[in-house]
């Protein structure tokens, strides 16, 4: 029988609560710990809650850390502190901050010995992925990506992070008459910012001014700076009531022409009820993947455009072949 692979989850919001029940579906795997820099109580899988501060004394009982923090604050200074000691998975998000972080996950992890995995998701992650397939099988054209609606949990914390912000959710909302004229092959390429409008609900503290608020939101620069943006307050009440659900999902196009006037299209998408338990799941996938190439001897940083697809299953590449191919 396979040795199981050891998993450690840095961080117990909502990413790390569904990376806890990714984990417990995955037979090859087992949970060991979980590290909070908050303290907790319990579990909901029973495994111990510990300390970040004692993260060292596990360093020779897992093989590779989820980490589940936010890319706004949490995971530049989560990814090379436990970077230094494991193996990890991150679901670092900020785009335009990505070769910067690569480049500093790349230089703590080489030092280390260790592999680190990094702005694994569904997006970056999954859609990345299909964006550079589509891209190289027609590349005579162009990429189309769409998000939502749904609850970007990279963004809502980020508001969360506000001064004055008890609580928020941002919802992405795509243009559907831009969608059908690009699956019509219809459309050129769009910014983002003029394919989508963001929608943000905010419960405010008890005196906060809401305006200052408001303004910090819609300024944030690589996150809402560039889009229309619309801010709503409502009370804890109506948070509670409306926006306790995460979903989320979007779509990758690429449409182009194999020859003069013969246009194809690729469409890749997705449609999710918890945006969490889902980028969880590529996490928990791409942690098996991780493992896999340390075991074969990499180090340092990568991508999914560096991870060999076949490390992702928990089968054997024979099976693979029988039942996929």
């Amino acid at each position: 029988m396979r040795q199981k692979i050891k998993i450690g989850i840095a961080g117990y919001g909502n990413l790390g609560k569904g990376a806890e029940i990714a984990v417990r579906q995955s037979t090859d795997m087992e949970l060991i710990a979980v590290f909070s820099r908050r303290p907790l109580s319990s579990t909901a899988s029973g495994v111990p809650a510990v300390s970040v501060a004692e993260a060292a004394a596990y360093k020779d009982k897992i093989d590779v850390m989820l980490l589940c923090g936010g890319s706004a604050t949490d995971l530049t200074e989560q990814g090379p502190f436990f970077a230094a000691m494991f193996n990890t998975v991150d679901s670092f998000d900020t785009h335009a901050k990505i070769p910067e972080y690569y480049a500093r996950m790349e230089q703590v992890a080489k030092s280390a010995g260790t592999a680190a995995a990094i702005s694994i998701g569904w997006d970056p992650g999954l859609f990345s992925l299909n964006r550079m397939l589509a891209g190289a099988i027609l590349p005579n054209g162009e990429d189309h990506t769409f998000w939502g609606k749904g609850v970007s949990q990279g963004h809502s914390d980020a508001i969360r992070r506000i001064a004055g912000v008890k609580d928020a959710k941002q919802y992405t909302v795509p243009k559907h008459e831009i969608i059908d004229a690009v699956r019509g092959g219809r459309e050129s390429a769009a910014p983002s910012h003029e394919a989508h409008t963001r929608e943000c609900f905010v419960v405010a503290e008890e005196g906060a001014d809401k305006a200052a608020i408001e303004k910090a939101i819609v300024t944030m620069p690589n996150y809402f700076a560039d889009y229309e943006t619309g801010v709503h307050f409502i009370s804890e009440e109506e948070f509670r009531e409306k926006h306790a659900e995460i979903p989320h999902g979007g779509f990758v196009f690429r449409t182009g022409e194999t020859s003069p006037g013969v246009c194809q299209v690729i469409e890749f998408a997705l449609k999710l009820d918890s945006n969490p338990e889902f980028t969880a799941s590529v996490l928990t996938a791409y942690a098996r993947a991780l493992y896999r190439m340390k075991q074969h001897g990499f180090t340092g940083a990568c991508t999914v455009f560096d991870i060999p697809p076949g490390y992702l299953s928990p089968k054997a590449p024979e099976e693979l072949r029988r039942e996929l191919l």
